[in-house]
């Protein structure tokens, strides 16, 4: 792959990708050049706050979008305009959703995200334009079905048809010195992230606590705690298990919601 592939991949996607944001819509929270905190804290700073993200540095990002996204989804090895639309779908909804349509357009099963060698071979035998129209349309669908499509719904639908274009214009021209197509303009709506909004009982659950004053017996919690250290503790390790519980469950639940297929996916035929 050209070296200014990448690079001008990656510069496009900064433009739609913007500057800090922290809408309270947007299921990402306080983001920056499209790298959420969660993200910053992963790569660069673990306690980071969002002054933090607010601060961050144009190479952190870069750094980042090569080793999370470009490189996990091996775009170096797919074909040019293939590894464009894959890698900006996975930048806004997340490689586990990018990685399972990849495998769905060539018809391969979904039981996992990674891009092995058989999808790579799979994909070197169907026609590359093919797959740049399935995949971006089936972007398209899943958007739609978003809650938060009527907040950010504009820019995510100029978004695609950029990526689509550049990415058919790759395919195109593989060995190219620049892309003649217009730049991308950056918009408010642009930069939040295509994913499902993540359940809000979590919240409640950490929030709320386990309850415990009923055991009180007319005492003051603390005081309560301090002749009840064995009930205390029991209590505590029970509620921990069961947040936990409750968290993972939810997790899983999100994660099958964010990657589950959208009707209407056609496989390209080798």
């Amino acid at each position: 792959m050209a070296a200014w592939t990448y690079d001008e991949a990656l510069r496009r996607l900064l433009a739609h990708e913007g500057g800090y944001t922290n809408h309270p819509s947007d299921p990402g929270g306080p983001t920056n050049f499209g790298i959420t905190i969660y993200d910053y804290r992963k790569y660069m700073k673990p306690n980071a706050t969002a002054a933090d993200v607010r601060g961050m540095k144009v190479d952190e990002a870069k750094a980042i979008y090569r080793t999370k996204y470009w490189s996990a989804q091996r775009c170096d090895e797919l074909p040019p305009g293939v590894d464009d639309s894959v890698f900006d779908y996975g930048v806004n909804s997340g490689i586990g959703r990018s990685g399972k349509v990849l495998r769905r357009v060539v018809g391969l099963p979904d039981n996992t995200s990674v891009v092995t060698g058989e999808v790579l071979n799979a994909v070197a035998k169907r026609d590359a334009k093919a797959i740049i129209v399935a995949i971006n349309d089936e972007r398209l669908r899943f958007l739609k079905g978003l809650k938060t499509w009527p907040v950010f719904g504009a820019g995510w639908s100029r978004r695609v048809a950029e990526v689509k274009a550049f990415s058919l214009h790759l395919a195109d021209h593989p060995i190219a010195a620049e892309a003649p197509i217009p730049r991308p303009v950056p918009t408010e709506a642009a930069p939040a992230k295509g994913v499902v909004p993540p359940p809000k009982a979590v919240t409640g659950i950490i929030s709320k606590g386990v309850p415990v004053g009923g055991a009180a017996g007319g005492l003051e919690f603390w005081d309560w705690v301090v002749v009840h250290p064995f009930e205390t503790a029991g209590i505590a390790v029970f509620g921990a298990g069961a947040i936990c519980g409750a968290v993972y469950a939810l997790n899983r639940r999100h994660q099958a919601q964010q990657e589950a297929p959208t009707p209407g996916l056609i496989p390209v035929a080798a």
